[in-house]
């Protein structure tokens, strides 16, 4: 029997917003009771500069969230307690490793209550982060577009977040034109799915421009030294300081430690749906294509726990929005069913082009604002004396270990081989791809040196051979263990 398609209502998507909430997300939790974290939050930047927030959260008292009641009261909730967890973690000169219960205790109900790990997620930082400037104007027009809560009170970090936000309501209306695409499909109704691909391909150009943007209004020195310390999670951070993660202590006893990665734009659902619609087909790091493979239309579950891991930090509904999708994509197999239709396949090798330029254009990203600036980093470190650099902040910005080998080995939030994945999943992006001149344009397969055929050379490859550093929110090492779906 076939299953039926995912009702939007019912996973808290919006036909017009996507994945960001339909109405405007709170600023302020109307119970005055909740006045000591509002208090806190709105002087967030202060206590952090003064180093005065430990002291302040120590002192405070353990609310309840008996008094949250409606789901966006629950979110803002969970906004708040995760800046203010992050900051308690990462705002010292050394980090916590230790979160106090009056963020813990209410924070891991927030966390229970929203399927959501006990982190700052990219749902805490973007989609529920957000005002519009004026309400009558569009949400997805960044000049129209203002942040709820920042760690540096900085521009730049503001601006980081409003892209990917941007990015998200632009994407939107995809989602239930995708919907139609496949149930156009299960009607062999190719001109419906023609024009919805042709939309969708359109409309990833315009997100790729948004992206761009990104270098208007976020420096990278800020982002790598001011922002990023504060993004980073509790997994992988023994060189930042916290060699075992960290406790959330909710008065109960002794509690275990636990590791999560931080805030990352990989726990963006509109990046896997393009890829679940589409069959784009994401293997661990390093694992190459069978040559005699075709890849096909439905999504295979995935062959490592990269994607299923980064599905844990979005909240439940969208998670299993993305679960009900995978069921039904079938617009992969039903182009490769009608290749004789020239429309149909140029539309559907568009879409594929124009998610990997997009991911083209996030690799450039990384190098500028982490590689480039780790490098820095680096060579500053040799220039410092010993008490110089006993003298600053330890978290990721400041920490670099020397491997075993001599060299300098960078991890960060999530463990993974940033640059290898995001290069590969680029790649793997061209592969469902129907014509076979498009296949090997998208695919950087070998040319045919007779045929004069171009094709797409690989941006950014480091003629070192250099692979060790990082995502956005963190630094990351090779391991061979580790791999899936880019951060974007």
């Amino acid at each position: 029997m076939i299953p039926q398609l995912p009702r939007l209502s019912d996973y808290d998507i919006s036909p017009l917003h996507g994945f960001l909430p339909a109405e405007i997300p709170l600023d302020l939790l109307p119970d005055p009771y909740y006045g000591p974290w509002e208090t806190i939050i709105r002087n967030l930047q202060g206590l952090v500069l003064s180093k005065r927030l430990r002291g302040v959260v120590d002192r405070l008292p353990v609310l309840s969230t008996d008094f949250l009641v409606t789901e966006a009261e629950w979110r803002r909730a969970y906004v708040v307690l995760a800046f203010m967890a992050h900051a308690y973690i990462w705002g010292g000169d050394s980090p916590a490793d230790r979160v106090p219960p009056p963020i813990s205790t209410p924070f891991l109900d927030a966390c229970h209550h929203l399927e959501l790990p006990p982190v700052a997620t990219y749902a805490g930082l973007v989609l529920w982060n957000w005002k519009p400037l004026f309400p009558l104007e569009p949400t997805d027009s960044l000049e129209n577009l203002s942040t709820l809560s920042t760690f540096t009170g900085s521009l730049d970090e503001s601006w980081f977040y409003l892209v990917s936000l941007a990015i998200e309501a632009r994407a939107g209306p995809i989602i239930p034109m995708m919907m139609d695409a496949i149930a156009a499909a299960r009607h062999n109704d190719s001109r419906v799915v023609t024009e919805c691909l042709q939309s969708f391909a359109e409309r990833l150009d315009e997100l790729g421009s948004l992206l761009q943007r990104m270098y208007e209004s976020c420096d990278p020195h800020v982002f790598y030294h001011r922002i990023r310390p504060f993004l980073a999670g509790s997994k992988n951070m023994g060189d930042a300081g916290l060699p075992n993660g960290v406790i959330f202590d909710n008065g109960s006893g002794r509690l275990p430690y636990v590791q999560y990665s931080g805030g990352s734009n990989a726990q963006s659902s509109i990046i896997q749906f393009f890829d679940l619609v589409l069959g784009v087909e994401h293997r661990p790091t390093g694992e190459k294509r069978s040559d005699s493979s075709d890849p096909k239309g439905a999504v295979p579950s995935p062959s490592h726990n990269f994607i299923k891991d980064m599905r844990t930090y979005m909240p439940g509904p969208h998670r299993r929005f993305l679960e009900h999708v995978a069921s039904v994509a079938n617009i992969r197999d039903y182009v490769a069913s009608h290749r004789s239709n020239r429309a149909l396949c140029t539309a559907f090798d568009a879409c594929l082009a124009m998610l990997r330029a997009f991911r083209d254009k996030h690799i450039q990203m990384v190098s500028r604002y982490i590689i480039l600036k780790s490098r820095e980093s680096r060579s500053h470190s040799r220039s410092i004396s010993p008490r110089q650099a006993a003298s600053q902040r330890l978290n990721i910005a400041t920490n670099i270990r020397r491997g075993d080998n001599g060299g300098r080995k960078l991890r960060g939030t999530g463990g993974t081989a940033l640059i290898p994945f995001l290069k590969q999943a680029r790649d793997e992006t061209g592969e469902p791809a129907i014509d076979a001149w498009a296949r090997r344009l998208l695919n950087n397969g070998p040319a045919d040196p007779a045929s004069s055929v171009a094709r797409l050379t690989k941006m950014g490859e480091h003629a070192s051979g250099e692979m060790e550093i990082v995502g956005l929110a963190g630094t990351w090492s090779v391991d061979d263990s580790e791999g899936g779906i880019c951060h974007w």
